[in-house]
C-alpha cells in the first residue's frame, strides 16, 4: 500500500485530505507543520508528499527544498495544496521541486487523480 505524508497545519484540511485518501486505499499519516513532517519523512520516508505552503515552524517551500536537497528522494513525488493562487506562487512551488500545484479548495476527485497519475 502507497504511503503518503499530508503536511498541513490546519486539522481540518488534514482530515479531509486524509479522509479523501484513505478512501481511495492509501496508506496516510499526518503532520501539522514543516519541522515535524520533515522530521517523520527522514525518519521513515513515504511514496509521496502532500503540503501546504503557508504553516509555522518551516513553510511548505522550505520542506521541499530540504527533501530535494537530498539525493535518495529527488524521485519522490510532491504536491503543494495551497490558497496562494498567483503564478509567482506556483513557480517558486516547481522551482523548489513539487510535481503539481492546486489551489485550495481541494476537489477530491482531482486530488485523487492527481495522486494516482504520480504513483502509478
Amino acid at each position: 500500500m502507497k504511503r503518503i505524508l499530508i503536511v498541513d497545519d490546519s486539522e481540518m484540511v488534514r482530515n479531509f485530505h486524509t479522509y479523501i485518501l484513505k478512501t481511495a486505499g492509501y496508506h496516510v499519516e499526518t503532520a501539522d507543520d514543516g519541522t515535524t513532517g520533515l522530521e517523520k519523512f527522514f525518519l521513515d520516508p513515504f511514496d509521496l508528499l502532500i503540503t501546504d505552503i503557508n504553516m509555522p515552524q518551516m513553510d511548505g517551500y522550505t520542506l521541499i527544498q530540504r527533501i530535494r536537497d537530498e539525493d535518495e528522494f529527488e524521485e519522490i513525488p510532491i504536491i503543494i495544496i495551497s490558497t496562494e493562487e498567483e503564478m509567482k506562487d506556483k513557480q517558486k512551488g516547481f522551482d523548489v521541486g513539487a510535481n503539481i500545484y492546486i489551489v485550495k479548495p481541494t476537489e477530491p476527485e482531482k486530488m485523487v487523480a492527481n495522486v494516482k497519475l504520480l504513483l502509478d
